[in-house]
């Protein structure tokens, strides 16, 4: 273990070194994060830049006492590391102890949860006002920047702190990338900024109002230490604008900065061997390539974080103009589509369903209600085992019930690409396409001429089981057990579109069916099968529903999760014969 890095159990320890003494803990930490994050996964990119500006950080401000917001918080495993929590990062078998964001219920030095982007200034602006109110001194400094500056929430906070008349520090981690290379004006004001050393006429930061520092050299943890020592007890709001470099000290990450943000845990070769040959990242390129090649009206529209959802810097520059990356501004691109669709053009909006939930009053003003004809393809969406930050389980809840929106859920390979290709070149509705974890071949039960239609895959009697997307497999497994124990030929239906009834597949069911059971990997509260409970309420069928409750799951394994769910064959089928009684 490293000299330093083995001494520090808190912040108190790191000020007692001296500035020497900080280089080499900044090496050391550096050295921890390349050995570790690649096998356990993580954000590796944005944390090698960050070391020395964490270190320098806690070792000119009394944390906890003085208050440190991570905006995004994917920049926090060296603040976690020097809080006590090293042992994640130098013994990985400890590392699934920890999340990989900011929690306050790991620490005391964490202020809040955050795994979305641009919210840190306002947060750290709500303390700052809670401080003054309360009558108590001390600083509060929110660390911004590896591209949560293009979000709209960090304008509207830079825009409200910079009016406060009191301490409040912005430490802006300029590392010239996003998740991808940046997209957004003021990105160019930040080159001229980097150009000029600071000393550009135009500044954005001072055109809001703030005071500034600039520190080029953002990976030399002297000059930081100068700079925080320069606005530490500040009466007023000022931004310290540090230049860093993403990947700083691994060659492979410092060259691939876009494929070093985000980097998997390596896998055993049987797990390797064991992974599908296909994905619907590849399955959706292929078709908007030749989509794209076919009608000259198609727009591919991104919010920032393209790897996600399988567009690679590749296909991005085969797309040339009609790839469009709004920066992290989920809320914009969807609006943006609306426009586009409006406008006559043809959008693809392709976002991960965690991220999806930033744009819910979008969905419901610009979308739907103006009924504009824009496709959303929801990735990541359903239960995972991932941090609560990220969760994708809330997206049948928002979407379905948006008046003006058709919301489909494809099972197989065909649905999918029957859906987005009548989807893409209708006019007269927004859709949302839930697109599936897992690639299953199948038939195609998807009919373009009754979008609102269901696909009976098979039918039966007694029980009716009725799936969303992937839940088909369970639905089929489900069904065999109920036929191998109980001599149940159940009825299974693919319920394609869920934000709306096939009440004439329904009403058939009356006539033969005494349980209609419903799948779907979400919240059940305010989802598919509440909706599906209340259509049979006034008639004697029983429903059953299956799906998640109202809570966060913070990186539960995939097994334990469907346990606490019921969401197996055989619990369900248990269920089934109580019922029977």
């Amino acid at each position: 273990m490293s000299k330093h890095l083995e001494t520090i159990e808190s912040p108190a320890d790191v000020r007692r070194l001296s500035l020497d003494s900080l280089v080499e803990l900044s090496d050391e930490i550096r050295d921890a994060l390349i050995t570790s994050v690649p096998i356990t996964g993580g954000h590796l990119g944005p944390n090698l830049g960050f070391v020395e500006a964490t270190v320098a950080l806690h070792y000119v401000f009394n944390t906890p006492s003085d208050k440190l917001v991570f905006d995004v918080s994917h920049q926090c495993y060296t603040h976690k590391m020097l809080t006590g929590r090293k042992r994640a990062y130098l013994k990985p078998q400890h590392y699934n102890c920890f999340t990989g964001f900011t929690n306050p219920d790991e620490s005391e030095y964490d202020l809040f949860r955050a795994g979305h982007t641009s919210q840190g200034v306002s947060l750290a602006l709500g303390l700052a006002k809670a401080r003054d109110v309360l009558g108590q001194r001390h600083n509060v400094i929110a660390v911004l920047g590896d591209g949560s500056l293009s979000g709209g929430e960090a304008f509207e906070g830079l825009d409200n702190a910079a009016v406060i008349g009191t301490n409040l520090i912005v430490v802006f981690n300029d590392n010239d990338m996003s998740i991808a290379p940046n997209s957004g004006g003021v990105y160019e004001n930040l080159r001229e900024l980097r150009r000029t050393n600071g000393a550009a006429r135009e500044n954005f930061f001072r055109t809001l109002g703030f005071d500034y520092r600039y520190v080029e050299e953002g990976n030399d943890v002297r000059a930081l230490v100068a700079a925080f020592e320069q606005v530490r007890d500040i009466d007023h709001p000022v931004v310290v604008h540090i230049h860093t470099r993403k990947g700083k000290g691994c060659a492979w990450a410092e060259e691939n900065p876009e494929a070093a943000h985000m980097v998997h845990p390596k896998v055993s070769p049987e797990s390797a061997q064991a992974a599908p040959t296909e994905t619907y990242q590849e399955i959706t390129r292929a078709y908007l390539s030749k989509k794209l090649a076919a009608d000259s009206d198609v727009v591919i529209v991104n919010a920032g974080a393209p790897s996600g959802v399988g567009l690679t810097p590749e296909f991005r520059a085969s797309c040339g103009s009609r790839f469009v990356d709004t920066g992290i501004t989920e809320q914009h691109a969807v609006a943006f589509a609306s426009g586009l669709a409006r406008g006559g053009a043809k959008p693809v909006f392709m976002v991960m369903a965690t991220f999806l939930q930033r744009s819910f009053d979008q969905l419901v003003q610009e979308l739907g209600l103006n009924r504009s004809p824009a496709t959303i393809l929801v990735f990541g969406a359903g239960f995972y085992d991932i941090d609560a930050t990220h969760a994708g389980t809330l997206d049948i809840v928002m979407t379905a019930n948006v008046p003006g929106i058709t919301c489909l859920a494809p099972a197989t390979k065909a649905e999918y690409l029957s859906m987005l290709d009548w989807s893409i070149d209708q006019t007269e509705r927004p859709v949302v396409i839930r697109v599936p974890e897992r690639v299953i071949e199948g038939d195609d039960g998807f009919d373009p001429a009754r979008p609102v239609g269901w696909h009976m895959v098979r039918k039966g009697s007694r029980i009716a089981i009725l799936s969303i997307g992937n839940t088909i497999e369970l639905a089929r497994h489900t069904a065999e057990l109920l036929y191998e124990r109980d001599g149940v030929q159940a009825t299974l239906v693919e319920a394609l579109n869920y934000s709306s009834f096939d009440e004439r597949l329904l009403d058939g069911l009356l006539y033969d069916h005494d349980v209609v059971v419903t799948l779907e990997a979400g919240i059940l509260c305010g989802g598919f099968g509440e909706k599906v409970a209340r259509y049979y309420g006034k008639t004697p069928m029983r429903v059953v529903c299956y799906g998640g409750k109202k809570e966060f799951l913070d990186r539960v394994p995939t097994d334990e999760f469907f346990r606490m769910y019921h969401f197996t064959p055989g619990d369900i089928v248990r269920d089934l014969e109580a019922l029977a009684g």
